[in-house]
Order: structure tokens, then sequence, then C-alpha cells
């Protein structure tokens, strides 16, 4: 799609959030590495481009550079914090090392208005993440504003402008702003991105690609897979095939909510595969997380090949990778040719003769849930918590058997229907129990117990990569913890996790 806003990748953590920020404006904006040769870039003719934070120096050996003619191509520029350390050093300016940097909030003092500051108060608070600043700017630009540092230079003949802060980050008071005021004032883009087109758009494209031809999906019950196997079905009927894989490590009676959901619902064609036994099997004795991560992960794939490959006509292969997982399989050294899996498929066999169709990767995590509602999928569905791949395989912590699995599902069960109950639910980001391989010692009644330990787990994020632990009510806590021990037969003690991350992090596995 042309007409949009490139944002060229040197490491930040917010490159997503940026690309965000921009198609919440219905404005297109894509993600590439920042060393695509410049000619790719020009052939998106891009109605601006944006030069991410980063976690290098421009002054060290192996920084992250661009070529000088990247300035001169007469398309609007913004850089963030690295970006803006970046063009002052590639223009002639100087960049040096700083006393302390700046993290967190600072005060901004505007000094003189630019384009990008306009309806901007004077004084405002910013979002800052540096340690490198710009002593000299380059000939040409000017200071537009400090906190500590030079903050904001611009220069507006050949309409570049930096800013040593976030403006993508909610910290920062204006900075939507401020994004605002270079997408439309600067770069004049248009609005182009409204998620009905793309359904709209990728049905057709759907049609165009298969023809005739049947498609495979390994159908999770999360969100991505769910959403692509409905837009898909919109697209072809029952050309597509689901397969779902029952590994007895999934939430309580999950097999069943999937096949009423999406099998009864949507008239999906779906194909269970009960393969909980074999998964059981290959789980006895091991207790390493990373070998049962290994173990689910590569079973798994041999189920889902040995189903596949009875299905006669089967040319495409559909995934519900989504744009972050297209992001992430690209190093900011370089594109990756490795395409990222869905995370219940694990990866692929080499020998599997499929082409792939990934209807959702051009799309943020919150476009697909917005699709799944446009395309009829329920509220409750498609805003479900995270689930991992290998399920609760990592949330019994230890040796994996039936018994436990049973337990941790029912107290599981408990959990999530509560936060429901008591209008939570949406209000946390992720929530589920961990069962503990420890024992001890309880009262039931007149008799001793010695049965497990669950922790509950409730933590609250953005973007996953930091998240706090919830805040919930004691009362609420206190009646989860009552109702685990009197109906879960094996828990005889909870316990609530008030980690946060870092350094925890979210799933204990």
């Amino acid at each position: 799609m042309t007409n949009g806003i490139i944002i060229l990748d040197f490491g930040s953590q917010y490159n997503q959030l940026i690309g965000r920020r921009i198609r919440e404006m219905e404005v297109y904006s894509e993600i590439i590495p920042f060393n695509t040769p410049l000619e790719e870039i020009l052939a998106k003719k891009p109605a601006g481009i944006i030069l991410s934070g980063g976690p290098s120096s421009v002054n060290a050996e192996d920084a992250h550079l661009v070529k000088k003619s990247l300035f001169e191509a007469g398309i609007p520029i913004l850089g963030i914090c690295y970006g803006m350390q970046l063009t002052t050093h590639l223009l002639g300016g100087k960049v040096k090392k700083g006393i302390k940097g700046e993290y967190g909030k600072s005060s901004l003092r505007i000094r003189e208005k630019s384009k990008l500051f306009t309806d901007i108060p004077e004084n405002s608070v910013v979002w800052m993440s540096h340690f490198d600043e710009v002593e000299n700017i380059p000939e040409g630009f000017v200071i537009n504003a400090e906190t500590d540092v030079i903050s904001s230079i611009s220069n507006e003949t050949k309409n570049i402008y930096c800013v040593q802060f976030h403006p993508e980050v909610s910290h920062s008071e204006y900075g939507t702003k401020m994004l605002e005021n270079f997408v439309f004032n600067i770069c004049k883009a248009e609005k182009n991105w409204k998620l009905t087109n793309y359904i709209d758009r990728t049905v057709a494209e759907i049609k165009e690609k298969v023809g005739t031809q049947k498609v495979i999906l390994g159908l999770s019950g999360g969100v991505d897979s769910s959403v692509a196997a409905v837009l898909i079905h919109k697209a072809i009927g029952n050309q597509l095939t689901c397969i779902f894989v029952d590994t007895g490590l999934l939430r309580k009676n999950e097999a069943q909510k999937v096949m009423e959901n999406y099998g009864e619902y949507f008239n999906l064609n779906i194909k269970l595969i009960d393969a909980s036994e074999h998964f059981l099997s290959k789980l006895k004795g091991v207790s390493d997380p990373e070998r049962k991560r290994k173990i689910i992960g590569n079973e798994f794939i041999e189920v889902f090949d040995e189903e596949s490959s009875k299905i006669e006509g089967a040319k495409f292969l559909a995934q519900g990778t989504i744009y972050p997982d297209v992001i992430e399989s690209q190093s900011v050294k370089g594109p990756s040719a490795v395409i990222k899996s869905h995370h219940n498929v694990g990866g692929l066999p080499e020998d599997m003769d499929f082409e792939l169709l990934e209807p959702l990767r051009e799309l943020f995590k919150d476009e697909v849930r917005k699709v799944g509602e446009e395309l009829g999928i329920p509220h409750h569905l498609v805003y479900r918590h995270p689930f991992p791949g290998p399920g609760l395989g990592i949330r019994v912590l230890g040796e994996v058997d039936a018994e436990k699995v049973r337990i941790l599902q029912d107290a599981d069960d408990i959990f999530i229907e509560e936060l429901y109950k008591n209008d939570l639910y949406h209000k946390v980001s992720q929530a589920f129990v961990v069962l503990l391989p420890v024992k001890s010692v309880g009262v039931m009644g007149d008799e001793r117990t010695y049965e497990y330990t669950a922790v509950v787990r409730s933590a609250n994020t953005i973007d996953f990569m930091t998240a706090t632990w919830s805040k919930l009510p004691y009362e609420f806590l206190e009646n989860v913890s009552n109702r685990i021990i009197n109906e879960v037969k094996g828990i005889n003690r909870v316990a609530y996790d008030i980690s946060s991350k870092p350094p925890a992090t979210i799933e204990w596995e």
C-alpha cells in the first residue's frame, strides 16, 4: 500500500507502538529493517519516514546507520530518540555521551515552534529514554525544544524533524498530537487504512489465490487462529478444513467449547483430534520446562502432519501469523527469510508440501480483535486472555500427568469464572492458575490432608514486555481461594503471585 508511513526499525522496544498509533489515525504504517535498500523504500512511495529509537550509539563502531541520501529523497522525516541522534550524526552535527542520561518523565520547554508543535503548549510532559545527547546541531537546523538537553530540532526547508523523547508513549502528554501533526500537516498522508476495507480486500485476495483448491488450518481456539479461520471461511467456505488437536493440556472443556463456538455457530469444518493420551505419555517423567516445550511442539507437528496428509487435494496451509510475528522474524541487523509460525504449530516440517496462507500478517493484535468482531465473533471470544502454545504443560510445574492436569483445569476454571462474574476479566491482561509440585498439610473437616498448592496469577500490561501484578480486591481473592480449596479435590492451599515483570515473567515456565 502506498502513501503510508514507513518506520525504519533500529531496535526500539516501542516500534510496534509507533505503528499502532499511526494506524489508529486510519493511515497505513509499515515497520521495516533500517538497512532496507533505499530503492525498496522509495518503491513503496511513502508519505513520510520515521527513524525509530534503538539501543545503539551512533558513535559505536557497529552503529546502525542509513545512507545520507535518505535525507535527500524529498520525503518528510521524523527522527525519534536514536533517530534524532542519527540524523544529527549523518548531517554534520555532533552527538556526545551523556553525563547521566534522562529516563522517564521530563518537562519539555518549546523554544521555537515548528510544524511538529502546532497546537502544543509551551510546557508539557514527555517520556525520555536515552543516554547519548545532541551537542551540536547540523547546519540549517534550529533548536525547537529542550528538557535538560536539546530535545527537538528541525530543518523545515527539508521537512526533517527530530525529537529526543518518545511521542508514541502514552506518558508523553501531547505525543499523539505531535504524531498527527507529522502525519497529516507535514506528510499530507491520506486516511487509507480501514479494517472493513481490509476484510473486503483480503476476502477477494484469498478467493483469487486459492481458487478451487483446499486449505488446512491448525485451529487452537485462540484469537489469531480463530479470526483467520472465520475470515478464510468467509472467502472460500468449506474448502477450508480446520484441524483442532486436543493435547490434553487445554483449558477445561476447551475442545467442546471450540466445536460449539466455531463448528456449530460459524459452521466451520473442524476435524477434532483427541491426542491427549499420546501427549501425556510423551511427557511422563519429564520435569524440565524446556524439554516439555520441545516435546509438546514436536508432537504437535507430528500429529498435525499426519492428520493433514489425510486431507486429499489440500494445497494451502493457513496460519494465524500477525504483524508482530512478522516484525519479530526480522532482525534489525537485516531482513530474515524465516517466517515465524503460529504458536501452536511451533515450526513446520521441511517436507510439508503446502503453500502458506496468512491473511492476518498485516495486522496488529488489537486490529485482529476488531476484525474478529466485524466478522461476528462474540466479544468474549476475541478478547480472551493469551494462552501458551504448550498449554497447561508449562502451568503444571514439574512432571505432568492426567490427574494434575485435571486438578489445574478445575482450579483455573473457578478463577476465570469468578473474574467474569465480578466484572474483572477484561480489567486484567492475563490471569491463570499454576499448580506447584509442592504438597503441604491441611485440615478438611476433622481430617488431615496432604495436597498440592495452587498459585493464582493475574497481571496487567499494555505490551507484555513489562507487567505489574493485578491489585485484585482481597474479598475477591478470599472467595476464589475458598472455592478452589473446597471444590477442587487435590488442592488445600492457595497463594497469590504479587511479582512484576521484570524481574519475574508472567508465565512461571
